[in-house]
């Protein structure tokens, strides 16, 4: 009865920020030591080149972080470089992955991004601290933000980072075929809508959802600073939504697949004049 008790109330103290009770977030960061030059980056020893191309990149990407979520970090960010595939195998459940944050709220790089994708390094770290970021306030991937926004926003944070394998035409077409971003469907603590419940792949899912956040932001960039900081003050999405724009977020995004409806017509008879020989 003690021991319930003490749970309780540490859940009081830590607030929904707390996910120690999934079984990943038990799992100790054992395999790691601070970077000599920075103590916010953890590597994976014997990686330590790999850490420092992070630390540099480290101080650009806070600052875009906290620029497009209008507050700064609630706590210095960490970092944690795998250097190794059995590294990140360790921590991060789908290792197919480039970087992920796992409960509870811990940024992980994989070795990709010292390969292969070294390109990806800048964007992806941005990403994956826009989701730190916010994870910091509200919690691990709270229910009460839609997939598509936590998604879309972290990319348009990044500049596309995490969307890049899909391009604006990819998106516009699967929303000309009829496949779209589900923005009724509403997430619960056990259910995630993400990119098969809007009958899209993941490249096109991000890329749209990035789309639908870009739209929003540009549509009216004072009201879209109202519901960040909302969101950030664990407001439910939809609450804040209703409250900001006087209307559910699928009636007001309506406005954006319309336009971008059109903007696939214009393209296309374009392409098409500009593709039909000439006349003689």
């Amino acid at each position: 009865m003690k021991l319930w008790l003490l749970a309780v109330l540490l859940v009081a103290l830590q607030g929904c920020a707390l996910t120690v009770s999934h079984p990943r977030a038990l799992t100790p960061l054992e395999s790691f030591v601070p970077l000599a030059g920075d103590p916010r980056v953890w590597v994976e020893p014997g990686f330590e080149g790999y850490g420092e191309r992070v630390a540099r990149a480290l101080p650009q990407a806070i600052a875009a972080v906290e620029a497009a979520h209008y507050l700064p970090f609630a706590r210095a960010p960490r970092v944690h470089v795998c250097g190794s595939e059995a590294c990140f195998r360790r921590y991060v459940l789908t290792p197919k992955l480039s970087a992920a944050v796992v409960p509870d709220n811990r940024l992980i790089l994989s070795p990709n991004l010292d390969g292969r994708e070294k390109h990806r390094l800048s964007a992806l770290l941005t990403h994956e601290l826009a989701h730190l970021h916010l994870g910091q306030r509200i919690g691990h991937y709270h229910s009460t933000l839609p997939v598509w926004f936590h998604e879309g926003w972290a990319s348009l944070t990044a500049d596309g980072g995490g969307a890049e394998y899909a391009t604006d035409a990819q998106a516009y077409a699967a929303i000309r075929a009829g496949r779209r971003v589900n923005l009724g469907a509403h997430d619960t603590p056990g259910k995630r809508h993400r990119a098969a419940a809007s009958r899209l792949n993941i490249f096109e899912f991000y890329r749209q959802s990035m789309l639908l956040v870009g739209w929003l932001r540009a549509q009216d960039a004072a009201r879209f600073r109202e519901l960040a900081l909302a969101v950030q003050d664990n407001t439910d999405f939809e609450i804040a939504f209703w409250n900001i724009y006087g209307q559910a977020p699928a009636t007001r995004l309506a406005g954006f697949f319309d336009g971008a409806l059109s903007e696939t017509t214009a393209t296309n008879d374009n392409q098409a004049v500009q593709a039909a020989p000439a006349q003689p």
